[in-house]
């Protein structure tokens, strides 16, 4: 009777998934299906915890991980993050207040990183951060 319990909930588990995406569920339901082929074969309600426990566990900790990066791919940058080492040029001084630089064909506000440094019109510096609407950049050194 116990068999039948950790197969519905392994099922409802894996179906579960279907919500989530995340592959946590699938792991864990794929425990409770392993402990009620466990529980099915030695009726042995101590056995089959200990079964759901270790297959589950191994399996969020070793195959959850590499079944995510292969279904989602890598990490992809979008909007201000896809910035972040991106080159610009200065139009205006930069410094520790403000300025401009001109990135990927626009004009952004900017301040140098460094709050003692001033950069000149037409020097090539590096976006190290985005605060808001402002880039923060650093000087590149040729």
């Amino acid at each position: 009777m116990a068999a039948l319990f950790w197969l519905i909930g392994g099922i409802a588990l894996i179906a579960a998934e279907m919500l989530s995406g995340d592959f946590f569920l699938l792991m864990v339901g794929v425990g409770a299906l392993a402990a009620a082929g466990s529980e099915w074969a030695f009726d042995n309600t101590l056995a089959s915890s200990a079964v759901f426990a270790l297959v589950s566990i191994g399996l969020v900790t070793f195959a959850r991980p590499w079944l995510k990066r292969r279904m989602h791919g890598a990490l992809v940058h979008t909007n201000a993050d896809a910035l972040i080492g991106r080159k610009a040029v200065a139009v205006s001084v930069v410094d520790g207040h403000g300025g401009q630089v001109r990135l990927d064909g626009d004009v952004w506000s900017a301040r140098a990183f460094d709050d003692k440094q001033a950069i000149s019109p037409g020097v090539s510096v590096t976006v190290v951060e985005i605060a808001g609407a402002t880039a923060v950049v650093l000087a590149d050194s040729d």
